[in-house]
């Protein structure tokens, strides 16, 4: 589509500056909604930058295991691969270099919680005010996937056709579905739906388990129509596939241990 985009004189990714006009919002999303309901928006800040370190340490970490063959050749022969300093970092970036947005947000949510319960965080009400975040934040990253050309979709009689995209090459003169575009207004729709319910007492603390839950869904379905078939596959099903399950299952049994919990509480409490 769009890989670089000419400003200044300077050519820059189009990826990168959509991602960074979506980390601007997202983040004015939380500062605004924090004060709103009376925190200190700066506390949000912290615990944000806090959280980025783990997404960033998990979404290549995660990128890592999609390439696993790459990485067991990597550790079983190393000593050949670490002959000088600069050989060892050019196959680290080999294998670590790329980033995976399953790997980013449970590296997010790890320092999160971590940092959370070294200060003693209410993490029910900050999970719940950057629950909508998320969504928001994955929308605009995906429309930058989208005219950088990467996350591409499948072969297809409906979609775009690229000619020139010489960052990535396989994917000139072929038409494909734009998936990119599909989960960018999947991810919209959550963010809307997410603000909504913040509002709503009743789902306190269950906000970021229930953005889990959908878009774990909508994340399995649409890995049906990515052609980017190199992120590794296992029983016929992709690594964003096998996760999505996993974190579905979680955040299934998390909600109805929070509800039962609250249950019980309110028995107690009415007795």
């Amino acid at each position: 589509m769009f890989p670089l985009i000419n400003l200044f004189g300077r050519e820059l990714s189009t990826y990168g500056i959509v991602s960074l006009i979506g980390i601007l919002i997202s983040g004015l999303f939380v500062c605004k909604t924090a004060k709103k309901r009376g925190h200190d928006d700066n506390d949000f800040i912290v615990f944000l930058l806090i959280c980025s370190i783990g997404v960033f340490v998990g979404g290549h970490i995660i990128y890592g295991v999609t390439n696993v063959n790459l990485l067991i050749e990597w550790l079983t022969h190393w000593s050949k691969y670490t002959s000088t300093f600069d050989e060892f970092l050019a196959n680290v970036a080999l294998v670590f270099g790329g980033s995976v947005f399953y790997g980013g947000l449970l590296g997010g949510m790890a320092a999160g919680i971590i940092y959370g319960k070294i200060k003693k965080l209410d993490l029910d009400e900050y999970s719940d005010i950057c629950a909508p975040m998320v969504p928001l934040f994955h929308c605009f990253g995906r429309i930058g996937c989208f005219l950088g050309g990467c996350c591409y979709g499948i072969e297809s009689e409906f979609g775009f056709t690229v000619h020139d995209n010489h960052l990535n090459p396989s994917i000139n003169d072929v038409q494909r579905f734009p998936v990119q575009l599909l989960e960018a207004a999947l991810n919209l729709a959550l963010f809307l739906l997410l603000v909504y319910l913040l509002k709503k007492p009743k789902f306190k603390g269950k906000l970021f388990a229930i953005y889990i839950l959908l878009y774990s869904v909508i994340r399995f379905f649409d890995e049906f129509l990515r052609g980017d078939a190199y992120r590794g596959y296992l029983f016929g099903l992709s690594t964003s596939q096998i996760i999505s399950v996993i974190l579905f299952i979680g955040a299934l049994i998390f909600l109805i241990v929070k509800i039962h919990k609250e249950k019980a509480i309110k028995a107690q409490t009415t007795t």
